[in-house]
C-alpha cells in the first residue's frame, strides 16, 4: 500500500529523496529486495 504522497503522484523513482529514503519499500511503491537463497548442497557421499 502506497502511503507516501510523492509516490502516489509521481512514483518513488522520481522523488528527490529517493536515494536517501529508508522507507521506500514500506511507504512507497518500491518492491522489497528479494534475498537469493543459497544453493542446496548435495548430501555427503558415502565413503566405502
Amino acid at each position: 500500500m502506497t502511503l507516501c504522497p510523492i509516490a502516489v503522484v509521481a512514483g518513488c523513482a522520481k522523488c528527490p529523496a529517493f536515494k536517501l529514503c529508508p522507507l521506500k519499500t514500506v511507504l512507497g511503491d518500491q518492491a522489497s529486495p528479494s534475498t537469493p537463497e543459497a544453493p542446496a548442497k548435495d548430501s555427503p557421499k558415502a565413503k566405502k
